[in-house]
């Protein structure tokens, strides 16, 4: 190989750099699939496989069979559109470093992936600099993930299955910086284990957000909700299998205070809320109807509560706890 002077690594390290090495990505992969050949017999088994910036579209296919015990696989600032199933031969993989691709279309992650021993041995995994529009569901199953970052995508919200992660005691970190983020989920107050959480860089909302959206429910609805707030009784034998269907996707509201539901038609309502004791997040709340107060205190983390003076001018308080958050 030319470039073998770019090539950092001897048969007995545990590191092998292949960075920047300006060849094509077949080249590479015939390089890989020596470098494994040569490794079979060796006493240390290679830990860690540093790959960026070597116009990669995909996988190389020599990993699982030629690097079975990777630790740390980096493979960013290449032109990846998928993470090909090659990575769920990686069974003792603890850090995935794939930021600045061109991941976030459908398969960007492999199918199998929250089933993969990677869901039990992933700890780092960095997707920033991405174009993740949401948040791949497959993320929320990684059991023992410690730091996610998807900073630098183009992430509109974040689902309220976010409180997933809540499982995950050993997450710490979380990076959601330079994105499209307007708010946050009221969920994400459950992950009470983050240590960090960085939203620099987002349009979130510096004020408190009073108007409330609101369209009447339909007949069918009202109609509901009089069957489920005065718990009348009915069986399957009494209603169509549509309007069964449609009884069973009531939501509760979140307010404790008022017990109600909704179906279809709710009021989309963001606030600001203290988080640990540190932070004020703007969060979203689904209300039942205008009238229904929210219960931002009740799930807040500090005992301190939100009169109407506190909603004046949201950008005038706090603004250095703001900061914290905000700017990372």
């Amino acid at each position: 190989m030319e470039e073998a002077g770019a090539v950092v690594a001897t048969a007995g390290e545990a590191e092998l750099n292949l960075s920047r090495l300006s060849v094509s990505p077949e080249t590479l992969e015939s390089e890989l699939e020596a470098r494994g050949e040569e490794r079979r017999g060796a006493r240390e088994a290679l830990l860690r496989l540093l790959l960026p910036h070597n116009r990669l579209v995909s996988l190389p296919r020599a990993l699982g069979s030629g690097f079975p015990h990777l630790q740390l696989l980096d493979v960013s600032g290449n032109a990846l559109t998928a993470l090909g199933p090659e990575l769920l031969a990686l069974r003792g993989l603890r850090t995935l470093l794939a930021k600045n691709n061109r991941l976030g279309g459908p398969g960007a992650l492999p199918k199998g992936l929250a089933q993969s021993p990677l869901c039990r041995s992933l700890q780092v995994l960095n997707l920033s600099g991405n174009c993740f529009q949401e948040v791949p569901a497959s993320l929320l199953d990684l059991r023992a993930l410690q730091t996610l970052s998807l900073g630098g995508n183009q992430l509109q919200n974040i689902p309220a299955e976010i409180e997933n992660l809540r499982r995950l005691h050993s997450l710490r970190s979380l990076s959601l910086h330079n994105n499209l983020l307007t708010y946050l989920p009221r969920e994400i107050l459950n992950l009470i284990h983050l240590e960090e959480l960085s939203l620099r860089g987002n349009p979130l909302v510096v004020r408190f957000v009073r108007d409330l959206t609101y369209d009447p429910p339909t007949l069918l609805e009202l109609a509901a909700r009089t069957i489920k707030i005065r718990s009348i009784s009915y069986t399957p034998y009494d209603l169509p299998g549509n309007l069964l269907r449609y009884l069973s996707l009531a939501s509760n509201c979140p307010n404790p205070k008022c017990g109600g539901v909704y179906f279809d038609c709710c009021v989309r309502q963001i606030k600001f809320v203290d988080f640990c004791g540190k932070y004020r997040l703007p969060l979203m709340h689904y209300l039942c109807s205008p009238e229904c107060s929210s219960p931002c205190s009740s799930a807040s983390h500090s005992s301190t509560s939100q009169s109407e003076s506190d909603s004046e001018d949201e950008a005038s308080v706090a603004a250095h706890r703001m900061q914290k958050v905000l700017l990372g």
